[in-house]
């Protein structure tokens, strides 16, 4: 029987109901007290590292996580997070690439409603995550939520209420759970490296979301502040004529510096492609701008804090960008030669 550690961090699923509205207060121990069954599917032991509403975790909350398994990563099969959902997806994304090459599985898991409702979808969340934490053939970072099985790289919470709350952009569902089986769609690469850990998440990372009628000035402001900004476009990626003489000015001033612009969009499946319309080829052929692709908006931004966080310069985050980790990327064959 495989042997694995519940990190328990917070969030809904671990929730009482106070005056002041719903409030992590169940310790990992307790939560895992109303899912019995799990005996029948493996030995499981908790840990409490966090008591977070997810809208609080930050990048220095992420090592704790990633502490806590590097200090048990021997002692156990798996390991199974129990996350709030707000922040879910940016937390599987940035454990995508602060843990790779695990052959253990890491699954994050969380509910909307908290464990110890009458009606709930905790239990059923966090069985199906030990189910598919026990497996032979599960590794890597993954999220394991309402019966499906999303790559780390791959999530967005896309719902607020309903219990199928994130669904898995631009790449397959890795596989679903039903009545205690796994059906896997995706079969898992073979790791032959060690596995490595990383700590270091680089505050320098900002995120501009375009809107109609926005000021230019702001984008001064942000280069003067941030080394990486990632520009949230319409469609499939583009400057707006009101802000393109400013970002030129910017681009221009600092050119042969380590700061850059990563393009994006605001829609969140099929991804963004900066050739197609005027307002995104020019400047991606005067500035050679990259961009996203396919990858979700979480993995892009926690990908880059990865990046910087190991002090990378331009030229290295440019390559590093587009090497694929934990699927976040399937555009990479275009991608390494815009950027050689």
């Amino acid at each position: 029987m495989k042997k694995i550690l519940m990190i328990g961090t917070g969030g809904t699923i671990a929730c009482k109901q106070t005056e002041q509205g719903l409030t992590p207060g169940i310790t990992a121990e307790d939560v895992l007290a109303y899912i019995p069954a799990v005996k029948e599917v493996c030995q499981v032991e908790a840990l409490q590292v966090l008591d977070l509403d997810s809208s609080n975790m930050t990048p220095s909350h992420w090592k704790i996580i990633v502490q806590a398994i590097e200090a048990h990563y021997k002692d156990y099969d798996g390991f199974v997070i129990c996350h709030g959902t707000d922040t879910l997806a940016y937390t599987a994304a940035a454990l995508s690439y602060m843990i790779q090459n695990s052959q253990k599985p890491i699954v994050i898991t969380g509910s909307q409603k908290p464990i110890n409702r009458e009606v709930t979808d905790a239990k059923t969340n966090l069985l199906d995550s030990f189910i598919y934490a026990s497996d032979d053939e599960s590794q890597n970072v993954s999220i394991v939520f309402d019966g499906k099985v999303i790559c780390g790289t791959r999530a967005k919470k896309d719902r607020a209420k309903s219990y199928n709350a994130f669904s898995s952009i631009n790449f397959p569902y890795l596989a679903v759970i039903q009545d205690g089986m796994i059906i896997r769609y995706i079969p898992e690469n073979e790791i032959t490296q060690e596995v490595k850990f990383y700590y270091d998440m680089s505050d320098k990372v900002c995120l501009l979301k375009l809107f109609p009628g926005m000021k230019a000035d702001v984008l001064s402001y942000l280069f003067d502040n941030y080394d990486v900004l990632v520009i949230e476009s319409f469609g499939v990626g583009g400057i707006p004529a009101t802000l393109m003489d400013t970002f030129y000015e910017e681009m221009e001033k600092w050119r042969n510096t380590d700061k850059l612009a990563v393009m994006t969009t605001q829609v969140a499946r099929e991804g963004s492609n900066m050739t197609i319309y005027e307002v995104g080829r020019q400047v991606k052929q005067d500035f050679h701008m990259i961009e996203a692709y396919d990858m979700t908006l979480e993995a892009t931004l926690t990908k880059l804090m990865w990046i910087k966080g190991m002090g990378a310069s331009n030229k290295m985050l440019r390559k590093m960008f587009y090497q694929e980790i934990n699927r976040d990327i399937l555009f990479t064959r275009k991608a390494f030669v815009e950027v050689n």
